[in-house]
């Protein structure tokens, strides 16, 4: 039977974090099954069925410093509402590494992405990014401000200095510009940009060991994909 609180161990787990870093190791666990659950989800559930393929870009984030909150693929499509339902592929989370922050950002724009961004050390506060859509109306937005209460609730289990990271890092959310399958594109940029080895066109993760490119070969590769994503 499936418990509904988070199991000691767990919470023993993400008590001892000290940093978003240590934070970062142990949502890659949560996303590999190895946690049951994290602090701001569900307890004992793992990520969403539709998320699932992107769990090895998620894991590989996180072990680099980009402590991921939200993420979704980009679909489109009739929903069991019978509404017409558009996303975009999209992530949000914490991030301290300033070197990996700028490479996330200068990626994000060089290659046409939405970003937005909330950053307590200069006090950015930019605007959320509408990510679904429900007949056309705005229905989901990640990013945006946070406050504190927001982090109290996201990060209710972890210790003070935990939280202190937490709520020094900057929130930065990158999302593509089109809603649907095309934006998927935004999986690859990340895998090249976090050194994720794409083997063949069908088994992108199929080896961890990293991989380097130069910007020009990396740049048509992501076009290719972008141009070549069939629409659902």
């Amino acid at each position: 039977m499936r418990r509904f609180w988070m199991s000691r161990a767990d919470r023993r787990a993400w008590k001892s974090a000290k940093t978003v870093a240590d934070l970062g190791e142990l949502m890659a666990q949560w996303l590999e099954g190895t946690l049951a659950s994290w602090p701001g989800y569900q307890p004992n559930y793992g990520p969403d069925e539709e998320t699932l393929h992107l769990v090895p870009t998620l894991v590989a984030l996180n072990r680099a410093g980009f402590l991921t909150v939200g993420s979704q693929p980009g679909e489109r499509g009739t929903g069991a509402d019978g509404m017409w339902w558009e996303q975009k592929a999209a992530v949000e989370g914490f991030v301290t590494d300033r070197a990996l922050y700028y490479r996330l950002l200068d990626a994000a724009r060089v290659f046409r992405m939405e970003v937005t961004v909330h950053d307590p050390a200069t006090n950015t506060r930019e605007e959320q990014i509408i990510v679904t859509t429900r007949d056309g109306e705005p229905y989901t937005g990640f990013g945006g401000t946070l406050d504190v209460d927001d982090l109290i609730t996201m990060w209710p289990v972890i210790g003070k200095d935990a939280f202190g990271d937490v709520a020094s890092a900057v929130f930065l959310t990158i999302a593509a510009p089109e809603f649907g399958t095309a934006g998927e594109c935004l999986w690859v940029l990340l895998d090249y940009l976090i050194g994720q080895r794409r083997e063949e066109d069908d088994d992108p993760w199929a080896s961890g060991k990293p991989v380097v490119l130069l910007q020009d070969e990396a740049a048509a590769i992501f076009d290719q994909a972008r141009n070549s994503t069939p629409e659902s």
